[in-house]
């Protein structure tokens, strides 16, 4: 019996997108770990975050409602009514933090949140641009928005922008970090992202808020870890040097692959009757086609693995060089044999 996602999250089979939403919103906060120090909050957390991976996506949640999870992960035919095996497979990708932090735009849920918004990023898709409009600062260096458990975003921890300074010289807050997912796809591609940050500034007047835009370009093959620095674009306070913004790429988690450098990892689901016929095949690649693998026809094992060269990522200072896509093989047993089919096999299989 595999998991009932709509039991994890409390809701019902029938539940609106907006219901699933709410209902992560709500439990993602009562057991993140950083909150919850139960022994059972991090594995709870983690099967939350599982279960709105799956139903919060239209063709996950209708092959979970048709075939449960043991079809959603096991390869069973997708909705286009495909029949051949292995069509679509699902496997969550591990990370409940990366969850949490494409949900509310960050993956500190209770240092950067602001307004009270569903998701801080309020994504305009254009080509390989992407606008986010981010809160950095504003009202919140003054104690953030009633109510918000969250407030307190982009803020350095010893800025204080009522306190005198006592010292001549002045002084720099700490860097303001930020994770910035990006997909493979972005990273494949390159991309830029504008961000239109709203922070607040002094003037002979006092302090008063001010908008810009940040242009972020991600170069292709850019790895995980990268830091894009703003100079100087934080909060800025009398005597105080306004705090540096720093951007950290971090990998978007994929439905299909796996990074590892600039080479990718897929895992393909095969039959047992596949594997032993050494049947053709087919393998998606990230840049939407698709290749057929085993053209030799060769058996294949468990520890069978097909690498196809240049399919991988950019080298991120030689973008015309590319890593690998390494394949491998999921093979799934059947789980009952009849008596006959038995003895038909250990007829023709070698011992």
């Amino acid at each position: 019996m595999g998991k009932d996602f709509y039991k994890i999250l409390g809701i019902d089979r029938k539940a609106s997108d907006d219901e699933i939403k709410k209902a992560y919103r709500k439990l993602a906060l009562k057991y993140h770990p950083d909150k919850n120090k139960s022994p059972q909050a991090e594995e709870r957390f983690k099967e939350i975050a599982e279960a709105y991976e799956v139903l919060s996506d239209k063709k996950k949640r209708d092959i979970f409602d048709k075939y449960g999870e043991d079809g959603l992960k096991g390869g069973q035919p997708g909705p286009d009514g495909s029949g051949q095996p292995g069509a679509y497979s699902y496997q969550f990708h591990g990370d409940p933090r990366a969850t949490f932090a494409q949900f509310f735009g960050s993956s500190d849920p209770f240092g950067v949140f602001f307004g009270g918004s569903d998701n801080m990023f309020a994504g305009v898709q254009g080509g390989n641009t992407n606008e986010v409009f981010m809160n950095i600062g504003g009202d919140d260096m003054f104690g953030g928005f009633p109510g918000n458990p969250m407030a307190g975003a982009f803020r350095s921890q010893s800025f204080n922008a009522q306190a005198p300074s006592r010292k001549r010289q002045q002084q720099q807050d700490p860097p303001i970090e930020h994770d910035l997912y990006v997909s493979l796809e972005e990273v494949d591609k390159g991309c830029t992202k504008k961000m239109k940050i709203s922070r607040m500034a002094s003037g002979n007047s006092g302090p008063y808020k001010e908008e810009k835009v940040l242009s972020i370009t991600v170069k292709p093959g850019w790895k995980a870890g990268t830091k894009i620095t703003f100079p100087q674009e934080g909060d800025s306070a009398p005597n105080k040097i306004a705090a540096d913004i720093v951007f950290i790429i971090r990998d978007k988690p994929h439905s299909l692959f796996k990074r590892e450098g600039i080479d990718l990892k897929y895992t393909a689901q095969v039959s047992l009757k596949q594997a032993l016929c050494g049947a053709l095949v087919s393998v998606p690649t990230l840049q939407g086609s698709r290749i057929q693998v085993n053209p030799n026809h060769e058996i294949i094992k468990p520890t069978t693995t097909r690498r196809i060269s240049g399919l991988g990522l950019p080298v991120p200072k030689e973008p015309s060089r590319r890593g690998d896509l390494i394949v491998s093989f999921d093979i799934k047993f059947p789980d009952t044999l009849t008596p006959s089919l038995q003895n038909q096999l250990a007829e023709l299989l070698p011992n």
